[in-house]
């Protein structure tokens, strides 16, 4: 009895470690990114939330939340198969050595099944959520496919992929509540996303050294120069979009009291620009956002006081 007690234990262990190795390897803090589903739920709420419809209401949060769920899984999938086409990589470098796949906590064919089967399993769930949901579904996992296996080598182009990720999220938002949202909505969230992007790419080149080209391909393109002069154009780029969406979407309310909100952005970007450029903490961007309480309390801010000029003062 008790060698089959201590089997059993043995197993569960085992079963136990896999499940959690599994679960890492899906990055659940990079999940914060699929919030951007909810943008279309909150920008578009002039035009299709009823306060005295509540079951609308409540189909349009429910129906967000489940594309959250399963864009969650659909993403750790594709980062389980990532981790494996980046095993050397990963093993050569400081923090990504520490993954499970890298440090030899879970195989690499493991990862693969288990990322193959949450692909079906998320693909299957968004079909039957929303038709256009799963084909946007499709188009992400095209693009985060293509980012791994070669997009992610191609200077700038591997920022203007991690940038159309972003954008897809939100269109995703949008496709699942059956609801338009602004052009300049979305070219705001591709901007902010090519921002964190650079920044992103600027301290990994900071902060690899001479092993730059070794933990990643596209890094021995880039410069300092190059990443700073893009970044100072797509933060500008960036301010002016939002600036002007403020002012002419047509989704907003008339009173243009969304410019109350343009300072909460502009800080935002600047204060993610100090910190990749003077700390260089750029290279984990969800990370930043939950570490850094200026910038978590910006976000927050302007979360608040859109809602609050969307549903209220509308």
């Amino acid at each position: 009895m008790d060698k089959q007690k201590q089997y059993k234990n043995s197993l569960n262990a085992q079963i136990y470690g896999l499940v959690t190795a599994i679960f890492v390897t899906m990055r659940p803090k990079q999940w914060s990114k699929n919030l951007l589903i909810f943008f279309a739920l909150l920008f578009s709420v002039q035009e299709s939330w009823d306060i005295t419809k509540w079951s609308t209401m409540d189909s349009m949060l429910t129906s967000s939340i489940i594309a959250f769920i399963i864009f969650s899984v659909i993403s750790g999938a594709v980062y389980l198969i990532n981790d494996v086409i980046d095993y050397e990589k990963d093993s050569i470098h400081p923090v990504k050595s520490l993954r499970p796949i890298a440090a030899g906590k879970l195989s690499k064919k493991t990862s693969i099944i288990a990322g193959c089967s949450l692909l079906v399993i998320g693909l299957t769930s968004s079909f039957l959520l929303h038709i256009n949901f799963g084909w946007i579904a499709i188009a992400y996992i095209s693009l985060m496919t293509s980012y791994s296996i070669g997009l992610k080598n191609i200077v700038l182009i591997d920022c203007f992929a991690i940038s159309a990720g972003f954008v897809l999220r939100a269109i995703a938002g949008a496709a699942v509540v059956d609801v338009p949202i602004s052009l300049w909505l979305y070219l705001c969230t591709a901007l902010g996303a090519l921002v964190i992007a650079l920044g992103k790419r600027r301290s990994e080149l900071t902060r690899s050294g001479d092993k730059a080209e070794l933990q990643r391909s596209s890094l021995k393109s880039y410069s300092l120069k190059l990443i700073d002069s893009v970044s100072v154009i797509a933060i500008i780029s960036t301010i002016i979009a939002y600036i002007t969406y403020t002012f002419i979407a047509t989704n907003l309310p008339d009173n243009y009291l969304m410019t109350l909100t343009i300072p909460m952005v502009i800080y935002g970007l600047l204060r993610y620009a100090y910190l990749v450029h003077f700390k260089n903490l750029g290279e984990s961007p969800e990370d930043l956002l939950l570490s850094d309480k200026h910038l978590l309390g910006t976000v927050t801010i302007w979360i608040v006081v859109t809602a609050l000029v969307l549903v209220i003062f509308r």
